[in-house]
Protein backbone atom coordinates (compact mmCIF):
# COMPACT_ATOMS: atom_id res chain seq x y z
CA UNK A 1 0.00 0.00 0.00
CA UNK A 2 1.65 3.47 -1.22
CA UNK A 3 1.90 6.20 1.33
CA UNK A 4 -1.10 8.35 0.28
CA UNK A 5 -3.25 5.76 1.08
CA UNK A 6 -1.91 5.33 4.47
CA UNK A 7 -2.15 9.00 5.03
CA UNK A 8 -5.53 9.27 3.95
CA UNK A 9 -7.05 5.67 5.76
CA UNK A 10 -5.42 7.04 8.92
CA UNK A 11 -6.95 10.63 8.82
CA UNK A 12 -10.80 8.88 8.20
CA UNK A 13 -10.31 6.93 10.54
CA UNK A 14 -9.89 9.70 13.35
CA UNK A 15 -13.36 11.20 12.05
CA UNK A 16 -16.51 10.19 13.91
CA UNK A 17 -18.78 7.80 12.71
CA UNK A 18 -21.29 8.97 9.93
CA UNK A 19 -24.55 10.28 11.04
CA UNK A 20 -27.36 8.46 10.53
CA UNK A 21 -30.13 9.36 8.08
CA UNK A 22 -32.37 11.13 9.78
CA UNK A 23 -29.86 13.35 11.01
CA UNK A 24 -30.11 17.21 10.58
CA UNK A 25 -28.88 19.27 7.83
CA UNK A 26 -26.65 20.97 9.74
CA UNK A 27 -25.38 17.08 11.24
CA UNK A 28 -24.98 15.58 7.37
CA UNK A 29 -23.12 19.22 6.59
CA UNK A 30 -20.71 19.23 8.91
CA UNK A 31 -19.64 15.57 8.90
CA UNK A 32 -19.22 16.65 4.68
CA UNK A 33 -16.95 19.59 5.63
CA UNK A 34 -14.78 17.53 8.25
CA UNK A 35 -14.01 14.41 5.16
CA UNK A 36 -13.70 17.21 3.18
CA UNK A 37 -10.60 18.56 5.37
CA UNK A 38 -9.23 15.63 6.14
CA UNK A 39 -8.72 14.54 2.48
CA UNK A 40 -7.55 17.81 1.54
CA UNK A 41 -4.72 17.94 4.45
CA UNK A 42 -3.56 14.23 3.61
CA UNK A 43 -3.33 15.35 0.01
CA UNK A 44 -1.49 17.99 0.91
CA UNK A 45 0.96 16.60 3.28
CA UNK A 46 1.49 13.84 0.63
CA UNK A 47 2.50 16.09 -1.60
CA UNK A 48 4.89 17.94 0.51
CA UNK A 49 6.74 15.08 1.11
CA UNK A 50 6.98 14.78 -2.56
CA UNK A 51 8.83 18.04 -2.74
CA UNK A 52 6.42 20.73 -2.91
CA UNK A 53 7.39 22.37 -0.04
CA UNK A 54 4.55 24.74 -0.35
CA UNK A 55 1.59 22.45 -1.05
CA UNK A 56 -1.15 23.33 1.51
CA UNK A 57 -3.38 22.94 3.59
CA UNK A 58 -1.35 22.48 6.44
CA UNK A 59 -1.23 21.77 10.46
CA UNK A 60 -1.50 24.88 12.68
CA UNK A 61 2.28 26.04 13.19
CA UNK A 62 3.55 23.41 9.57
CA UNK A 63 3.66 26.72 7.26
CA UNK A 64 4.46 29.65 9.24
CA UNK A 65 1.19 31.07 11.22
CA UNK A 66 -1.40 29.54 9.20
CA UNK A 67 -1.18 26.53 6.55
CA UNK A 68 -5.37 27.16 5.88
CA UNK A 69 -6.23 26.28 2.28
CA UNK A 70 -5.29 29.43 0.15
CA UNK A 71 -7.52 31.93 -1.69
CA UNK A 72 -5.86 32.19 -5.03
CA UNK A 73 -6.48 34.90 -7.09
CA UNK A 74 -8.94 33.77 -10.01
CA UNK A 75 -9.72 35.15 -13.40
CA UNK A 76 -13.87 35.69 -12.52
CA UNK A 77 -12.68 36.80 -8.88
CA UNK A 78 -10.76 35.12 -5.87
CA UNK A 79 -11.31 31.54 -4.89
CA UNK A 80 -10.73 29.31 -2.08
CA UNK A 81 -9.05 26.13 -3.48
CA UNK A 82 -8.78 23.31 -1.45
CA UNK A 83 -5.54 21.94 -2.35
CA UNK A 84 -2.79 24.35 -3.97
CA UNK A 85 0.76 24.11 -4.72
CA UNK A 86 1.97 27.44 -5.52
CA UNK A 87 5.37 29.13 -5.51
CA UNK A 88 6.51 33.19 -5.78
CA UNK A 89 8.05 32.34 -9.09
CA UNK A 90 5.29 30.94 -11.29
CA UNK A 91 2.06 31.22 -9.03
CA UNK A 92 -0.47 28.84 -8.97
CA UNK A 93 1.52 25.06 -10.30
CA UNK A 94 -1.19 22.32 -9.15
CA UNK A 95 -4.78 22.31 -7.87
CA UNK A 96 -6.88 19.85 -6.40
CA UNK A 97 -10.54 20.15 -6.34
CA UNK A 98 -12.37 18.08 -3.80
CA UNK A 99 -15.90 17.55 -3.45
CA UNK A 100 -18.09 14.75 -1.48
CA UNK A 101 -21.64 13.52 -1.94
CA UNK A 102 -22.10 11.20 1.72
CA UNK A 103 -25.48 10.86 2.32
CA UNK A 104 -28.45 9.65 0.19
CA UNK A 105 -31.21 11.82 -1.05
CA UNK A 106 -34.60 11.15 1.16
CA UNK A 107 -36.84 11.02 -1.13
CA UNK A 108 -35.78 9.37 -3.79
CA UNK A 109 -33.53 7.31 -2.26
CA UNK A 110 -30.11 7.77 -3.92
CA UNK A 111 -26.74 9.56 -4.38
CA UNK A 112 -27.40 11.91 -7.33
CA UNK A 113 -29.55 14.57 -5.78
CA UNK A 114 -26.46 17.42 -5.80
CA UNK A 115 -24.29 15.90 -8.47
CA UNK A 116 -25.18 18.32 -11.24
CA UNK A 117 -24.42 21.45 -8.87
CA UNK A 118 -21.14 19.85 -7.51
CA UNK A 119 -20.29 19.12 -10.95
CA UNK A 120 -21.46 23.43 -11.69
CA UNK A 121 -19.11 24.48 -8.77
CA UNK A 122 -16.05 22.64 -10.11
CA UNK A 123 -16.61 23.81 -13.67
CA UNK A 124 -16.69 27.42 -12.23
CA UNK A 125 -13.49 27.24 -9.74
CA UNK A 126 -11.39 25.44 -13.09
CA UNK A 127 -13.01 28.29 -15.22
CA UNK A 128 -11.48 31.04 -12.84
CA UNK A 129 -8.53 29.10 -12.02
CA UNK A 130 -7.01 28.65 -15.47
CA UNK A 131 -7.97 32.10 -16.89
CA UNK A 132 -5.10 33.26 -14.35
CA UNK A 133 -3.11 30.15 -14.49
CA UNK A 134 -3.56 28.81 -17.81
CA UNK A 135 -0.37 26.45 -17.20
CA UNK A 136 -1.99 25.69 -14.27
CA UNK A 137 -2.50 21.63 -13.67
CA UNK A 138 -6.34 21.30 -12.11
CA UNK A 139 -7.76 17.76 -10.71
CA UNK A 140 -10.76 17.18 -9.56
CA UNK A 141 -11.08 14.67 -6.86
CA UNK A 142 -15.19 13.50 -6.69
CA UNK A 143 -15.88 11.64 -3.33
CA UNK A 144 -19.27 9.28 -3.98
CA UNK A 145 -20.46 6.80 -0.88
CA UNK A 146 -19.92 3.77 -2.01
CA UNK A 147 -23.26 3.12 -1.76
CA UNK A 148 -23.34 5.40 -4.96
CA UNK A 149 -22.04 2.18 -6.86
CA UNK A 150 -25.40 0.18 -6.45
CA UNK A 151 -28.46 2.92 -5.79
CA UNK A 152 -29.36 1.95 -9.54
CA UNK A 153 -33.06 1.11 -10.16
CA UNK A 154 -34.77 -1.07 -13.23
CA UNK A 155 -35.69 2.46 -14.06
CA UNK A 156 -31.84 4.50 -14.04
CA UNK A 157 -28.48 3.97 -13.57
CA UNK A 158 -26.32 3.88 -10.70
CA UNK A 159 -25.02 7.54 -9.23
CA UNK A 160 -21.37 6.10 -10.12
CA UNK A 161 -22.58 5.26 -13.90
CA UNK A 162 -24.43 8.84 -14.40
CA UNK A 163 -21.35 10.58 -12.64
CA UNK A 164 -18.98 8.99 -15.04
CA UNK A 165 -21.46 9.98 -18.33
CA UNK A 166 -22.12 13.78 -17.41
CA UNK A 167 -18.45 14.40 -15.75
CA UNK A 168 -16.64 13.16 -19.12
CA UNK A 169 -16.50 16.11 -21.25
CA UNK A 170 -15.07 18.18 -18.40
CA UNK A 171 -11.63 15.84 -18.43
CA UNK A 172 -8.32 15.64 -20.36
CA UNK A 173 -7.16 19.29 -21.20
CA UNK A 174 -3.93 17.94 -22.44
CA UNK A 175 -2.91 21.61 -23.68
CA UNK A 176 -2.67 25.00 -21.29
CA UNK A 177 -4.59 26.78 -24.55
CA UNK A 178 -7.44 24.25 -23.98
CA UNK A 179 -11.53 25.01 -22.47
CA UNK A 180 -10.96 26.50 -19.62
CA UNK A 181 -14.23 24.37 -18.11
CA UNK A 182 -12.12 21.35 -18.61
CA UNK A 183 -9.63 20.04 -15.67
CA UNK A 184 -6.45 18.25 -16.10
CA UNK A 185 -7.57 15.74 -14.72
CA UNK A 186 -10.97 14.68 -13.12
CA UNK A 187 -11.49 11.31 -11.26
CA UNK A 188 -14.38 9.31 -9.42
CA UNK A 189 -14.13 8.16 -5.88
CA UNK A 190 -16.37 5.59 -3.71
CA UNK A 191 -15.54 5.89 -0.42
CA UNK A 192 -16.75 4.32 2.51
CA UNK A 193 -15.80 6.21 5.20
CA UNK A 194 -16.40 3.79 8.24
CA UNK A 195 -13.59 4.17 10.76
CA UNK A 196 -13.69 0.44 11.22
CA UNK A 197 -13.27 -0.05 7.52
CA UNK A 198 -12.04 2.35 5.27
CA UNK A 199 -12.41 2.04 1.86
CA UNK A 200 -11.36 4.04 -1.41
CA UNK A 201 -11.67 3.08 -4.90
CA UNK A 202 -11.07 5.51 -7.86
CA UNK A 203 -11.70 5.85 -11.48
CA UNK A 204 -10.46 7.73 -13.95
CA UNK A 205 -14.25 9.48 -15.10
CA UNK A 206 -15.09 8.19 -18.32
CA UNK A 207 -13.28 4.75 -17.06
CA UNK A 208 -15.34 3.12 -15.01
CA UNK A 209 -14.07 -0.56 -15.55
CA UNK A 210 -10.43 0.22 -14.60
CA UNK A 211 -9.86 1.10 -11.17
CA UNK A 212 -6.48 3.77 -10.49
CA UNK A 213 -4.51 3.78 -8.01
CA UNK A 214 -4.16 6.88 -5.96
CA UNK A 215 -0.54 7.20 -5.92
CA UNK A 216 -0.82 6.94 -9.43
CA UNK A 217 -3.39 9.59 -9.62
CA UNK A 218 -0.31 11.64 -7.96
CA UNK A 219 2.33 10.43 -10.12
CA UNK A 220 0.09 11.41 -13.20
CA UNK A 221 -0.39 14.52 -11.84
CA UNK A 222 3.01 15.48 -10.70
CA UNK A 223 4.50 14.25 -14.63
CA UNK A 224 2.16 16.39 -15.87
CA UNK A 225 3.19 19.76 -13.61
CA UNK A 226 6.88 19.14 -14.68
CA UNK A 227 6.13 19.22 -18.03
CA UNK A 228 4.31 22.30 -18.59
CA UNK A 229 7.51 23.35 -16.35
CA UNK A 230 10.32 22.15 -18.01
CA UNK A 231 12.58 24.67 -16.91
CA UNK A 232 12.25 24.65 -13.46
CA UNK A 233 11.28 21.06 -12.76
CA UNK A 234 11.44 17.17 -13.20
CA UNK A 235 9.66 13.85 -11.85
CA UNK A 236 12.37 12.17 -10.60
CA UNK A 237 11.74 7.91 -9.78
CA UNK A 238 9.43 7.37 -7.09
CA UNK A 239 7.05 10.68 -7.68
CA UNK A 240 9.05 13.20 -5.91
CA UNK A 241 9.61 16.72 -7.59
CA UNK A 242 12.91 18.20 -7.69
CA UNK A 243 14.33 21.23 -9.40
CA UNK A 244 15.46 20.60 -13.07
CA UNK A 245 19.01 19.71 -13.45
Amino acid sequence: MARIDDLLREALRLLPVKPLPTASQAEKKRYSEQISQCIALSLAEELRLRGLREARPAGMGELGDSGAERRMAGGLGAKKVDVTWATEESGLLLAISVKTINFKDTRTGNYQKNLINRRGDMLMEAVTLHRRFPYSVLAGLFFLDKGAAEDGTDRRRSTLENAHSRLQLFTGRNDPAGREEQFERFYLLLLGADPSEVSITAYAVGKPDVIVALDDILNDLLALVAQRNPDFYELRPGGSLTKAS
